[in-house]
């Protein structure tokens, strides 16, 4: 993956071969694309707006696993393992998503079988965040962690 590729996007070249046959998927605003539990169907791309993937917690509080912008892949850990769907993911502003089927999923990895080794670059990248995250509530202070979180997002979605 080239170095300036986030670990959450696909190569452009792998995107736009996968996605290029996609369905448009338009979420509204706090509209919910799945959640925990549900079957898996196929993955999907952002092209706009933000969505939240988030857990909940034994007291029923919602645990923000990631925040997720424009090409970041949706999804996709169900596509391997064909497990259920592992977090609930949810618009937090408008959004549209491509959207493929995990028939299609597996026929374009089928053809291209390097995909597994971004797709594993990707899922390192967030297990490596979650790790970090683990280690921030169990060490820094409220504030210590606000300030990790805000720093996160300045870095994923600020501008200059």
């Amino acid at each position: 993956m080239p170095p300036d590729t986030p670990p959450s996007v696909l190569p452009p070249d792998f995107a736009a071969t996968l996605f290029g046959q996609a369905r448009t998927v338009a979420l509204a605003r706090n509209q919910v694309l799945f959640r925990a539990g549900d079957p898996c169907d196929g993955c999907y791309r952002v092209t706009e707006g933000l969505l939240k993937v988030t857990v909940l917690g034994p007291s029923r509080h919602e645990r923000i696993l990631a925040i997720l912008g424009p090409g970041a892949l949706v999804g996709e850990l169900s596509m391997i393992d064909g497990a259920p769907r592992s977090a609930t993911v949810t618009a937090i502003r408008d959004a549209r998503l491509s959207f493929v089927t995990r028939e299609a999923f597996e026929a374009f990895a089928e053809a291209n079988p390097k995909v597994y080794r971004h797709i594993s670059a990707l899922l390192a990248g967030r297990l490596r965040n979650n790790n970090d995250a683990l280690l921030a509530s169990s060490f820094l202070s409220v504030k210590g962690r606000a300030a990790r979180a805000l720093l996160s997002l300045a870095e994923a979605f600020g501008e200059d």
